[in-house]
């Protein structure tokens, strides 16, 4: 998987991974985080995701990082937001009052650039990757935000049964992935039921969706 193939997807609009409505997990269990606003929200990967609406309409700040202007620009279009766009180092800074979003590959995002960050939502990046990019993806997150809490959901099921993304990450990965964390709180574990992932898999596969907070002492 390359960076081709994300450009290719949003220009194509073949964003399945999109929702149009606020993920009612994070409604749920971001006040877990116990955080108060207006603490800074890092979305990797973020895409154009109503979430963001969301974090927003509660007072907090919000940065992100996403790989495809495009969704960038369809994100501020729905916030009917104009903003401020600059070049930096190799990326295009999307910026307005209380958000932040980088343009560009994370992997070249220095901690520097994003600037502090309280706490990480992260509901489709690291099911978006494939099993050999995932390491270097959590360590990435992890030093880019100086270990701040995370919040984040994964989903578990037969990887033959699908190709992905969303690819499924089993909690012995993760667990390593997140190793890095004391504190590994598994908030929901359930099936998912009546979701557009149910209808690509398989209506009869148990697909598992799992939500984690991730803290350090």
């Amino acid at each position: 998987m390359d960076t081709a193939f994300w450009h290719r997807r949003w220009q194509k609009q073949e964003i399945g991974f999109h929702r149009s409505e606020v993920n009612p997990l994070l409604t749920n269990y971001f006040p877990t985080l116990k955080l108060t606003p207006p603490a800074r929200i890092f979305v990797p990967l973020c895409g154009k995701t109503v979430d963001i609406h969301w974090l927003l309409h509660q007072g907090y700040s919000v940065c992100g990082a996403e790989l495809s202007e495009l969704a960038i620009q369809q994100l501020f279009e729905a916030l009917n937001i104009q903003p401020q766009i600059e070049s930096i180092a190799g990326f295009k800074h999307y910026s307005a009052q209380h958000i932040d979003i980088f343009v560009g590959d994370i992997f070249q995002l220095s901690a520097e650039m994003l600037g502090q960050v309280d706490a990480v939502y992260d509901r489709a990046a690291l099911v978006a990757l494939p099993e050999q990019m995932r390491a270097d993806y959590a360590k990435q997150v992890i030093a880019l935000t100086q270990s701040a809490p995370q919040l984040l959901i994964h989903y578990e099921y037969d990887q033959t049964l699908m190709d992905g993304p969303p690819f499924s990450v089993h909690e012995s990965e993760l667990m390593q992935l997140y190793a890095h964390f004391d504190q590994k709180q598994c908030l929901q574990n359930e099936l998912l039921q009546n979701d557009r992932l149910n209808s690509r898999i398989g209506n009869d596969a148990d697909i598992l969706e799992k939500v984690w907070l991730f803290k350090t002492e």
